[in-house]
């Protein structure tokens, strides 16, 4: 069973259906000892960083995703779920992440050329930079679909996968049981179906 975490922000039943159509078993929560008996867990988000981790704080629901992270328990982070991975956001002043993975969430703006748009919004290819389970069934130079105007830096220990965006900007995540996309899974067709197989089987 995975848990998908509902805490009030996140795209949850599009991301309920996707796993769902790989076969996995899920179910949308906010009950802490479902989270606690699910096998794996789905932190989803859109919006802004600090709305979302005030409510993972207030729920806290934040931190028992720390504390089955710990435990060894699979985490995927997704989007901005993936963003609250980390421990800190500068978007809109300094704010506090989870701290699951070590690195800050930093603006586009100012750091790739100034002539592209941000947000970045579209298919990009993927370029991996170390071997995960998650990519068990796609392969190197595959799209994804992005929507995002920041970007996760200072976590090269972490980093699985790029996306070149006139700069290479972290695409995923992988470190021990903890996982990340930046992009949408649930929006990138057989690809992200595939990314979300490999993480109900681990």
């Amino acid at each position: 069973m995975i848990a998908i975490i509902d805490y009030g922000v996140g795209n949850l039943f599009s991301i309920k259906s996707s796993f769902e159509a790989v076969g996995a078993d899920t179910v949308v929560t906010s009950d802490p000892k479902t989270i606690q008996n699910a096998d794996k867990i789905m932190l989803p988000g859109v919006g802004a960083f600090e709305d979302a981790a005030r409510k993972l704080k207030e729920s806290g629901l934040g931190e028992i995703v720390k504390q089955e992270a710990a435990k060894g328990k699979p985490l995927l982070g997704v989007c901005l779920g993936m963003q609250l991975l980390f421990e800190r956001s500068h978007e809109y002043g300094v704010h506090e992440g989870l701290g699951v993975l070590k690195g800050d969430v930093v603006p586009m703006k100012g750091y790739i050329d100034e002539k592209l748009k941000v947000p970045q919004i579209g298919w990009n290819a993927l370029k991996f930079t170390k071997e995960s389970p998650l990519f068990k069934y796609i392969k190197d130079g595959d799209f994804v679909y992005f929507v995002h105007s920041y970007f996760a830096s200072g976590c090269e220990d972490s980093v699985a996968a790029v996306t070149e965006y006139d700069k290479d900007l972290t695409a995923a995540v992988s470190k021990g049981n903890v996982y990340g996309c930046q992009f949408h899974p649930e929006k990138s067709g057989d690809v992200g179906l595939n990314i979300l197989r490999a993480f109900s089987e681990l």
